[in-house]
């Protein structure tokens, strides 16, 4: 998608032009001029129509005589002193969806109560629009008498430069839709071999080095979390390592570590048939790493990153590692499997413990879709946030908060880690039993981060994906974590 930007004064010959009204209020300035351009269509609809301006509501006019556009889509705003940057977003994808449903190519819109936000609103209406337009139609065979529409250009009318504002929304909705391919295309596409070819075209980038470890080479790396669950499957697995240097001298170093299961069978503890269709889904923290490594490509920020994507499938080979098995992590400590569907937390281990042991970062963020215990205890709106640094944790709520990419700590301490402690390894996969499993997990990653190294772990098994998001959020993939992280970047880059 191009969005440009064009004077109200100098637009004509539009297909359609989007507006926003806050609830309750009368037209302003600004919307009495679109008024005027429709021959007072606009005030009369409102007068004896049932259009309230709730979020999110819509209204069509059809206008006769107006030299700048043939119809006119109101956009409801709700209530101004309750409107916000996610309602902006919101806002902006019910109405890029409603120009693609009408498939006009010739559309415009001013700011949809963006204003009304101070500044840095113009990438969040932005994200909205390149968000909502999102579809995933790959595998569908063409109707070449009703093609598919894709909505192009949208123009904003504006009188100002905010080319940066507009270059940073389409990117960081550009990072959230790749993302979202990534997690959509199945098992049988979406291999690890796919996800490391998706790495080397991010990695031509300036300042990019991309290093991927391979199947022979695990064993003499010490990568035994990764191998011992790889050993199941004929796919080839990869442990995918992009560097990025964007201020080697004296710039802040961020790791992230994304979990990279492209499909999750639960090996020997097989998984109960219904819904496994949906484990094609668990690499979308990988998904959501190479997301935000595609968008550090294109904006080229101040700062380091370390980004690591341990790849393979979890299947039922005759060699898959069995319940019982002990396997030695990268950081030399041992393994006792209970759950070969406790196997997220057995590649991440070895991800985490390589790069804090090789690499210096200010701080070290994971995502994986990692328990079942998260769904049940955070649903599908957020994602819980476990770290052994609250400053840091800290600073992911608060970014959260601006974001809206949601997030909820849950505690971490010695307690929970005794929970994890094995009587013939050094930890187990599991903790005792169903009881708070999502920390349990946290506390079993926690041995594998070099201590001293600011961590939080975000498991989005519920955030991931859902099966009805907001106007931004389609069915599937929800390219979580993207946002988030773009944003926390944007925050620690020099100027």
């Amino acid at each position: 998608m191009r969005i440009t930007t064009q004077s109200f004064d100098t637009l004509k010959d539009l297909d359609i032009y989007t507006i926003g009204l806050f609830e309750g209020e009368d037209l302003s300035e600004k919307h009495q001029l679109v008024d005027a351009a429709c021959n007072g269509q606009l005030s009369y609809a409102l007068k004896e129509d049932s259009f309230k301006a709730k979020l999110n509501k819509k209204m069509l006019l059809y206008t006769s005589g107006s030299t700048v556009f043939k119809r006119l889509l109101v956009i409801g705003l709700g209530k101004r002193d309750e409107y916000t940057t996610d309602k902006c977003r919101q806002v902006a994808a019910t109405a890029v969806k409603e120009l693609i449903s009408l498939k006009k190519e010739n559309v415009a819109s001013e700011y949809l109560g963006g204003p009304a936000l101070g500044k840095d609103f113009v990438n969040v209406l932005v994200e909205g629009f390149g968000m909502g337009a999102y579809t995933f139609n790959h595998y569908k065979s063409k109707d070449e008498e009703n093609p598919e529409f894709v909505l192009e250009h949208i123009i904003l009318s504006c009188k100002h430069d905010i080319q940066s504002s507009i270059k940073k929304g389409l990117t960081t909705a550009k990072a959230v839709n790749t993302a979202r391919d990534l997690g959509n295309h199945p098992g049988n596409v979406a291999t690890p071999t796919y996800l490391a070819n998706a790495a080397s075209e991010i990695a031509k980038a300036p300042n990019f080095k991309l290093t991927i470890f391979n199947r022979e080479d695990f064993e003499k790396m010490g990568f035994g979390g990764i191998k011992g669950v790889s050993d199941g499957s004929d796919e080839p697995p990869k442990f995918i390592i992009m560097h990025y240097t964007g201020d080697e001298k004296d710039g802040k170093t961020l790791g992230l570590v994304g979990k990279g299961l492209t499909f999750d069978s639960g090996g020997i503890s097989i998984k109960p048939p219904a819904s496994m269709d949906e484990m094609k889904f668990d690499m979308l923290g990988g998904a959501a790493v190479l997301g935000i490594m595609q968008a550090v490509a294109t904006m080229q920020p101040k700062l380091n990153i370390v980004a690591i994507v341990p790849s393979t499938e979890n299947l039922l080979g005759a060699k898959a590692y069995k319940p019982g098995d002990i396997l030695k992590a990268y950081n030399g400590k041992t393994i006792e499997v209970l759950n070969t569907d406790a196997e997220g937390r057995l590649i991440l281990a070895d991800a985490l413990s390589y790069l804090t042991e090789n690499f210096k970062v200010d701080g070290l963020v994971d995502f994986a879709t990692l328990t079942g215990a998260v769904v049940v205890g955070l649903g599908h709106r957020y994602s819980a946030v476990i770290s052994n640094n609250q400053d840091f944790a800290d600073e992911i709520k608060s970014v959260s908060d601006f974001t809206h990419d949601k997030v909820w700590q849950l505690p971490l301490d010695e307690d929970f880690t005794e929970d994890i402690k094995s009587k013939i390894a050094d930890v187990k996969n599991t903790g005792n039993g169903r009881a708070a499993g999502a920390i349990t997990a946290g506390a079993f990653l926690q041995e594998f981060v070099k201590k001293g190294t600011p961590w939080c772990h975000i498991d989005i098994a519920g955030s991931g994906w859902n099966k009805s998001g907001k106007s931004y959020n389609p069915d599937g993939p929800t390219g979580v974590g993207v946002r988030l992280i773009l944003e926390l970047i944007d925050r620690w880059k020099k100027e």
